[in-house]
């Protein structure tokens, strides 16, 4: 332990799990004085040549002295790290403080000596880069700013360490020796090399559980039937392409296989690497089998045992100590109470789940945090992606169970690069660390299309998972999605719908739609969905019940090359009698016309069309024929005994319709008697046609994709952060260091709003008080007149319509009669708290908020003040800091937005000089992390000029933000 002559306690808020560059991760630590033993036998894994780069010299072995050295700190001029993984250091840094003659100082320098050494078997791990992360985080929170470092020329690496970190930096040669100055300031380089560095480092770690060259099952039973013996099964029957092995420590003595799988009695008995272990034992078995698997040397873990956190308390403890323990090898896990993974790759195929059979191949990524709706998405798209669009199927899926490690943000980062994932599905019931997923979705959002349903909209998330605390209604949550380009879809009916059509269907150039088909009535069905939508949709085209294929064809062919539309959607009804057109010349007509002009996207509507769905599939020649029980094809020849609790098998073949779950789907087709068999995937660029059962359905896929087409247009010019020459930012960090002298968080009164406001150009009207008749009109003389006289008390603040306000008052006498008409109704002056301001230009009442919130950072609210607001809720947010464009759009996002552009007559209002007084709230706060709430209120926009008759702000401490710390994986709740 630290000596009482240390000066700080031991800073446990240092310690942090991190993934490194190959996809393992590591602890890193405050080294202490209990690691003596530790760092001499790192040490003595030290090449000669590391330790000649580290000291300058042959440097065989550490003195006592230098033992001391290095494990006594005092946590502020004296620091040292190490990494660690199963307890053993695989490098150590420290930095020490200097004064301006390289001399040991203390505060106030703020300059330090930095070193690094690892391990050469870790080395290129990137554990010096995340050690650097780090220990600059702890250098800037000591009040350290630069970090000098002496590196000899041929030590490339280390050099390279430093020169790629992104900060900025001095560099120079003296005595043979490389001298480099880094200032530790975070800058937008160092930011972007962090994060790219994160995506890297955690999409390598996801690809090592999703591509793993060996699996082992541990808990399968030895007979048919049960969790881990299914999911051996379901391994073995998918054809997995690596080493497969069943572990179950209840083997007799000399079995070698379980049915055809080679099977040991624990996975260190395995000859070879197990790069991913499938835990299916009882929650108190799990540590042991964790300790198993990382002595074994196991590379990652889906846990599907529960017991968990979903359990209780003690079950959330037991979560906690799992991550603690699997971390502690370097091992990542999915899970607990997981489902299971997929993997569908032909160098894979992997399905170490619990689903039945092995989903088809496709181009969407799927992620879902719960098993029940996992598996339900997975027999939809199977449904649907064969029977719908071709054989258009999942990459991926993974089933996170609670959470407790991998989560939503690791696969962004691993589907973010993904060749093979064109979309990205994902069911949410929580999101852990609202601002980085916002900002990963943000950047996979303006690469291929991220479409998210959320559970638990309207309550507490699920006991597994562990959420931070947010503020934030769900309304506003969704709106700041949408901002990062997210398509928020309330059903996972309308995840798979909006899913299967950008997976194969080009974005539309905008929202004109051309309709046609052969009903009129399911025509102008499908007009009126395009209308709700805010789609602009032609008149239908009615090719009557009598059109042939030719017909759609010829009429799809001239709506595909017509410049005024920017989509398609086709409409089809059963037609009999003799000439009518088949399923699979109609299928084929659409084909050919869509392969003709592939460039808009095409969609098809159809009621009870059993058969054009499967033959629009057939069509594309990538999906197996359907049409007899002999020669339906089978994934899995036997299937596996369902484990309890385990949701029925997904029919390999149904109907199309079959989109909103068995009921309204027909009949499975019956299996085939041949072996297993995955339809291979269609060749790359092909337009798979979707199709739906319902007009509102498709229309609001189609809508869905038309706005996200028009965020990616916009993405690619997201405007500036305008800087404005009255702004005057060293002034408000005065004032608002002096506030918060007084007090750890205070709302600011009047005065001091209005001053710190307007170092800001934010200028609030002046309301003087008026306790007495006689000073209201002192207050008026002061002000000039026209005036207004309004009660400010809490139950009549902003509540116009309870008479509290009364306006355009000329003279002294006007005034004090209003004064007694409204001591006279609501009570003494003192109930009242009247006030008295200047008349503002009239125009529309509006309110501008900013609040910080914890989880998801600085937001930006606006919308028109009363009842809109506060009754209807119609107020559009940003994240801040705002950018011109995005100003613009947020006035024009709310539903009443009309009333600010001239609606039925009315004067259009000074939209510019709203926009501009939103920028300069957002610049206060992204500029004063102090400032956590400022409410303008109201905001009278006028046909020129604004007027800010109401504010007021509240300061506090920041708080903390992780992102813009070292890299970190998050705490085991």
């Amino acid at each position: 332990m630290q000596t009482t002559s240390d000066r700080h306690e031991y800073p446990a808020h240092w310690e942090a799990d991190v993934v490194l560059r190959d996809g393992g991760t590591a602890r890193i630590r405050p080294i202490t004085v209990d690691d003596a033993e530790r760092l001499v036998s790192f040490y003595e894994q030290v090449s000669d040549e590391s330790k000649y780069y580290r000291f300058f010299a042959p440097y065989p072995r550490l003195s006592a002295k230098d033992v001391h050295r290095f494990t006594h700190h005092d946590f502020v001029d004296r620091v040292g790290l190490a990494a660690t993984v199963g307890g053993e250091f695989i490098a150590t840094v420290r930095y020490d403080r200097i004064g301006a003659d390289g001399a040991p100082a203390s505060a106030p320098a703020d300059e330090a000596e930095v070193a690094f050494l690892v391990q050469d078997a870790h080395q290129g791990r990137g554990v010096a880069s995340a050690l650097l992360e780090h220990i600059g985080a702890v250098a800037r929170e000591r009040g350290i700013r630069r970090f000098a470092a002496e590196v000899l020329p041929a030590n490339t690496k280390m050099i390279k360490v430093f020169t790629d970190a992104g900060y900025t930096q001095k560099r120079s040669f003296e005595d043979g020796v490389v001298r480099l100055e880094l200032d530790l300031e975070p800058t937008d380089r160092s930011l972007a090399v962090q994060y790219a560095r994160e995506q890297r480092a955690e999409a390598r770690s996801v690809q090592r559980l999703l591509a793993p060259g060996a699996v082992a099952v541990i808990g399968a039973g030895r007979t048919p039937g049960g969790v881990g013996r299914s999911i051996l099964d379901n391994i073995r029957d998918a054809g997995f392409t690596g080493r497969l092995y069943a572990v179950n420590g209840a083997l007799p003595e000399g079995q070698k296989e379980l049915d055809g799988v080679p099977a040991f009695r624990s996975v260190r008995q395995v000859d070879g690497p197990v790069d991913l272990a499938v835990v299916a034992v009882p929650a108190e078995r799990v540590p042991e089998v964790v300790a198993e698997c990382g002595e074994h040397g196991v590379q990652g873990l889906v846990v599907v045992s529960a017991g968990y956190a979903e359990s209780g308390p003690d079950g959330r403890e037991r979560q906690r100590a799992l991550v603690r323990q699997a971390r502690t090898y370097g091992m990542r896990i999915i899970g607990p109470n997981s489902f299971g993974v997929v993997n569908t790759s032909p160098g894979v195929r992997l399905n170490a789940s619990l689903a039945p059979e092995m989903p088809r191949p496709g181009r969407i990524g799927l992620f879902a945090q719960s098993g029940a709706i996992g598996v339900a998405l997975l027999s939809r798209l199977h449904r649907r992606g064969g029977g719908v669009t071709g054989v258009t199927g999942v990459s991926a899926f993974v089933s996170s169970g609670n959470r407790a490690d991998v989560s939503g943000n690791d696969l962004l980062q691993y589907w973010y690069e993904d060749p093979d994932t064109d979309v990205v599905l994902m069911y949410l019931e929580s999101i852990g660390n609202p601002r980085k997923f916002t900002r990963l979705a943000r950047r996979t959002a303006a690469a291929k299309p991220l479409v998210v349903v959320q559970g638990a909209r309207h309550g507490a998330g699920p006991r597994g998972h562990a959420v931070r605390a947010t503020r934030l209604p769900h309304a506003t949550v969704s709106a700041l999605l949408r901002q990062a380009g997210v398509i928020r879809v309330d059903t996972i009916t309308e995840l798979v719908d909006a899913g299967l059509l950008l997976a194969r269907q080009p974005l539309p150039a905008g929202p004109r739609v051309a309709i046609l088909g052969n009903s009129e009535s399911l025509g102008l069905l499908t007009h009126d969905a395009c209308l709700a939508e805010g789609l602009r949709p032609h008149r239908p085209l009615d090719l009557t019940t009598a059109a042939s294929a030719a017909d759609f064809h010829a009429a799809l062919s001239r709506a595909l090359a017509d410049d005024s539309c920017d989509a398609v959607v086709v409409t089809a009804i059963p037609a009999v009698g003799e000439g009518s057109v088949g399923d699979a010349a109609l299928a084929e007509a659409l084909r050919s016309a869509v392969a003709a002009a592939p460039s808009k996207p095409v969609l098809v509507v159809h009621v009870e069309l059993g058969g054009l769905a499967e033959a629009l599939s057939a069509a594309a020649s990538t999906a197996p024929q359907t049409a007899t029980a002999a020669t339906a094809p089978q994934t899995t020849a036997t299937a596996p005994q369902t484990p309890p609790g385990t949701p029925p098998r997904p029919p390999a073949v149904t109907s199309p319709a079959a989109a909103s779950g068995p009921a309204d789907g027909a009949p499975p087709a019956p299996p085939a008697a041949d072996g297993p068999s995955v339809p291979a995937a269609p060749p790359e660029g092909t337009h798979l046609i979707p199709a739906y059962p319902a007009a509102e359905r498709a229309v609001r896929a189609l809508a869905q994709a038309v706005a996200y087409a028009q965020w990616r247009r916009d993405a690619a010019d997201p405007g500036k952060v305008p800087g404005y020459e009255d702004i005057d930012e060293r002034g408000a960090a005065a004032l608002i260091e002096g506030l918060l002298s007084r007090g750890q968080g205070l709302t600011l009164g009047g005065e001091e709003t209005c001053d710190l406001l307007g170092t800001y150009g934010i200028h609030v009207h002046r309301a003087l008080p008026a306790p007495t008749p006689d000073a209201a009109a002192e207050a008026a003389r002061t002000l000039g007149y026209p005036v207004a006289l309004k009660a400010t008390a809490p139950h009549l603040r902003h509540r116009a319509d309870l008479g509290g306000v009364r306006l355009d008052l000329a003279d002294e006498e006007q005034l004090r009669r209003a004064y007694a008409e409204l001591t006279e109704l609501f009570g003494a002056p003192q109930e009242l708290l009247p006030v008295v301001q200047r008349m503002a230009p009239r125009g529309v009442d509006t309110v501008v908020r900013a609040v910080i919130d914890p989880a998801a950072g600085a937001v930006l609210s606006f919308g028109l003040a009363g009842a809109a607001s506060q009754l209807l809720g119609d107020m559009a947010h940003r994240l801040i800091p705002v950018t011109d464009r995005e100003a613009t759009s947020l006035v024009r996002s709310i539903r009443t937005a009309p009333l600010l552009f001239g609606w039925r007559g009315s004067a259009p209002v000074d939209t510019p000089a709203l926009e501009e007084l939103m920028l300069r709230v957002s610049r206060l706060v992204h500029d004063h992390p102090e400032v956590v709430a400022v409410t303008l209120e109201p905001v009278v926009v006028a046909p020129h000029g604004v007027s800010v008759l109401g504010a007021s702000v509240r300061l506090a401490p920041p708080p903390a933000r992780d992102d813009l710390g070292p890299r970190t994986l998050p705490v085991a709740y």
